[in-house]
């Protein structure tokens, strides 16, 4: 049972996807300015700042919601987690994607306004080949195999480090830059710049990130069937109130110091 009230989880899904979606669209902007002309280096400064930004997001924010950022993620966390009891409910997956979605969008907004940008813009960098979406079914697919994995096996606390490092590589061997993000994608429809992605192209990504879930999914009912009593560590361990966990060190240390008057 997670201690935490609802209403703080959904603040801090809202508040990390929109900061995650700032850093991606950010840093797409600056290595746009700042390197005009190499699309190379500019994918690989927007690579790094995401990779570094996430890792950080994560650890922030992960204590409190699990740091999920993701409507995929949280979905598979509660079919995942359905019979053993873990992982979210069902409604808390649909908050936790309105908090997600509405994040990626303020924070797309935020990063135009900080480059003196148009605050509300639709981009027009169409996205859409066969070899894009095979890209976001990879993509995604490695992703959710990653955090679950880890969770299963003991390991969630490692998450910020390696899913920051998975999608920083992702960025570079898939076709799509590693997107993986229904909440993401859609904040990007909102910066017509070198990170932004066309309306047009939208659908058609978040239905292979859907499929990428499901395979995600799949291989890990495969590789780990007890998976599911894991659930609840998505993408870190989460769900006791750190004010609790405070005031019982707190208990425990006047209790610790008495004994030793």
């Amino acid at each position: 049972m997670n201690s935490i009230p609802l209403g703080r989880r959904l603040i801090a899904e809202f508040l990390g996807t929109a900061l995650l979606v700032t850093v991606v669209v950010g840093s797409g902007i600056a290595a746009q300015q700042l390197s005009p002309g190499d699309v190379g280096l500019q994918l690989l400064e927007n690579s790094t700042a995401t990779a570094l930004g996430l890792a950080v997001l994560i650890l922030l924010f992960g204590p409190i919601s699990g740091a999920h950022f993701n409507p995929v993620v949280s979905a598979v966390d509660w079919v995942l987690g359905r019979r053993a009891g873990t992982g979210l409910a069902a409604s808390e997956v649909a908050t936790y994607s309105v908090a997600q979605i509405a994040g990626g969008v303020v924070g797309a907004v935020l990063a135009n306004v900080m480059f003196d940008l148009g605050a509300f813009q639709i981009s027009d960098e169409d996205r859409i080949t066969s070899g894009h979406v095979i890209g976001e079914i990879v993509a995604t697919a490695g992703l959710i195999a990653v955090i679950f994995a880890l969770a299963r096996s003991g390991r969630a606390a490692l998450s910020a480090a390696t899913v920051g490092a998975y999608i920083g590589a992702a960025y570079w061997f898939t076709s799509s830059t590693s997107f993986a993000n229904p909440a993401v994608t859609i904040g990007r429809m909102f910066s017509d710049t070198f990170a932004g992605i066309a309306p047009g192209s939208v659908p058609a990504f978040i239905v292979a990130q859907i499929i990428g879930g499901a395979i995600g999914l799949g291989v890990i009912a495969v590789l780990y069937p007890d998976a599911s009593a894991s659930a609840g560590d998505a993408v870190v361990p989460h769900g006791s109130d750190p004010n609790v966990s405070l005031s019982s060190n707190s208990t425990a240390r006047q209790a610790n110091s008495s004994e030793r008057d």
